[in-house]
């Protein structure tokens, strides 16, 4: 009996020092991830106060990528097994961001700042928002001011990028000049950057709104005006003069090399080469085109399809005749699919959006539309609809867009994101993944079905036609920038498969040609959340809640796919 006794209690004392070293292990490993998210969070190269549009040059990016790869180390010490769910997730994503630091510093991504209809000065137009308060005017004001160093350790860069044969090709450079030209007035009450001082706040003492505008006065003469100037005379006498004629990005140095790591990147996996990406392309477009072609035979049109894409990008009675009514009909189609929502999504996001157009200063190189999150707590979310050249933004659509561009897509997920609390890490609220923000919101372009959004036929075709973009996408992208794509073979492609009109094919072009690899994250995405919903449909069968399922899909926030597959599985066999 005395021996029976002393078995067992070296069985429970063994199974206590297991859990002990268990617990130990887990706080241990909790611990440390934490602190790397910690050194991570509190890691600057240079003080936002001091420079509020930060630093750009080429010393301080290699600080950055040696402290990530020291982070890198420390990281893969953790005992990735003894976390929770939540905490593997960050330490994914910590990693996957870590590595990306590393990779833009290795491929020397610093030195081409700029893209088609983005780019460091283009940057600062995202800059003009309201005014509601006096911090807010103090803190627009430090902007203006910081333009120029702003701008000359930026000309520092591209002049570098040049010398390494590293530039933009100089083919997305036709009518640039819009891109500079608006900001260079005569007239300061005239600049779009002054616009948010016409309308302070009613809360500010005259003599704070006098001062103010004084402020404003001189940091666009004296600052403003003068750094488009330089930049007008950087990029017509010595940038664009020697930019490169080749599109692709595999003709510059390790070109072939850097394109397989964006497309790692976009698609957050190592799974896909270019050639996969470009076979699935294909695929997607002859599906979607056969799904275009039923509707072509459902109104009734006589012709072929070339026909039906000229009927629809020149019959008047799918544009708006001003600017005006393409916002009010925005408006009205946001929303309508506000009142849906709360049949799909169990969590909705507090902060309101507003529907503006986009600024006439970036228009002519602008996509049709984009959202624009909130810069601080007392700022909405927008969604920009872009209201210049109108015969090229097509009513029909305009339903896609705003599913995409609002809710329930970019606006509903990236708030969500952003209302997680404490929950998630700083860090994680902060990280933006083409894969899954792209994806998600192309994913509810295809939920507006089930929204009720699309109300015609025509509506129905351009929901396809805007899919049919997105996998269009994943075959000239991986064309121009692994199979030598000349600029017409991809305006021809994507003018005999989408209904865009010239312009935005044109536009868009450009786009890819200056932007490789991010082009296929939409439709890469879009894949596989479609995918894990039909699997989880499939499995579940009558268990299956949609609510639930897009739960599962943004309640931790960004992931990469691989982990957002992962969490699908999980759900399906706990639900089962």
């Amino acid at each position: 009996m005395h021996n029976h006794i002393t078995s067992s209690t070296r069985i429970i004392l063994s199974v206590l020092l297991l859990w002990s070293a268990f617990v130990f292990a887990q706080v241990s490993s909790s611990q440390e991830l934490e602190n790397v998210i910690d050194a991570v969070s509190k890691f600057r190269v240079y003080d936002y106060a001091e420079y509020p549009l930060g630093r750009h040059q080429a010393n301080l990016e290699k600080q950055h990528a040696d402290f990530a790869q020291t982070q890198l180390v420390k990281l893969r010490k953790v005992d990735f097994s003894t976390l929770k769910e939540t905490e593997q997730i960050s330490y994914e994503l910590l990693r996957f961001r870590l590595q990306n630091t590393v990779d833009e510093y290795t491929y020397e991504m610093y030195l081409n700042p700029i893209q088609a209809d983005q780019g460091f000065h283009l940057n600062l137009n995202y800059c003009i928002k309201p005014i509601l308060s006096q911090r807010d005017a103090v803190r627009y004001l430090n902007l203006l001011n910081a333009v120029p160093t702003f701008v000359d350790e930026n000309l520092v860069l591209l002049r570098e990028g040049i010398k390494k044969g590293m530039s933009q090709p100089q083919v997305i450079f036709k009518g640039y000049e819009s891109t500079y030209d608006v900001h260079i007035v005569d007239d300061v009450e005239q600049s779009a950057f002054y616009e948010p001082f016409t309308k302070l706040p009613s809360s500010l003492s005259r003599a704070q709104s006098d001062s103010i505008l004084t402020a404003a006065q001189i940091a666009i003469e004296k600052n403003v005006v003068p750094s488009f100037k330089k930049i007008k005379i950087f990029f017509e006498t010595e940038y664009i003069p020697k930019t490169r004629k080749a599109l692709g990005v595999s003709e510059t140095p390790n070109g072939r090399e850097f394109y397989q790591n964006r497309i790692n990147y976009y698609t957050t996996t190592t799974e896909y080469s270019a050639d996969d990406i470009h076979n699935i392309g294909l695929a997607e477009v002859a599906r979607i085109r056969s799904e275009m072609q039923k509707i072509i035979q459902k109104v009734g049109f006589e012709g072929s399809f070339d026909d039906f894409l000229t009927f629809l990008r020149t019959d008047e009675q799918f544009y708006a005749k001003t600017g005006k009514e393409l916002l009010m009909n925005a408006r009205d189609i946001a929303k309508r699919i506000d009142a849906e929502l709360p049949k799909f999504f169990n969590t909705l996001p507090r902060r309101p959006y507003g529907v503006i157009k986009v600024p006439d200063a970036i228009a002519p190189k602008y996509t049709g539309g984009r959202y624009s999150g909130p810069s601080s707590d007392t700022q909405p979310g927008f969604y920009l609809v872009n209201t210049y050249k109108l015969d090229s933004r097509p009513l029909y659509t305009l339903p896609s867009l705003t599913a995409h561009e609002a809710v329930p897509g970019h606006h509903l997920q990236g708030s969500l994101n952003m209302e997680l609390g404490d929950s998630i890490p700083q860090f994680r609220k902060n990280t933006y993944l083409s894969a899954y923000g792209e994806g998600w919101a192309l994913y509810t372009e295809f939920l507006g079905n089930e929204l009720g959004i699309y109300t015609t036929p025509y509506e129905e075709f351009g929901k396809y036609t805007y899919e049919m973009w997105r996998a269009c996408r994943l075959v000239v992208d991986t064309g121009i920038h692994a199979k030598g794509w000349t600029r017409d073979e991809v305006v021809t492609y994507m003018l005999e498969n989408t209904a865009l009109s010239e312009h935005e094919v044109n536009t868009e072009t450009d786009r890819y040609i200056a932007w490789p690899g991010q082009a296929i994250s939409y439709k890469m995405g879009e894949i596989k959340i479609r995918e894990l919903r039909t699997k989880a449909e499939k499995q579940l069968g009558s268990k299956f809640d949609i609510r639930d399922f897009h739960e599962i899909i943004l309640e931790q926030g960004t992931v990469t796919l691989p982990i957002l597959e992962k969490r699908v599985n999980a759900y399906i066999q706990k639900t089962k």
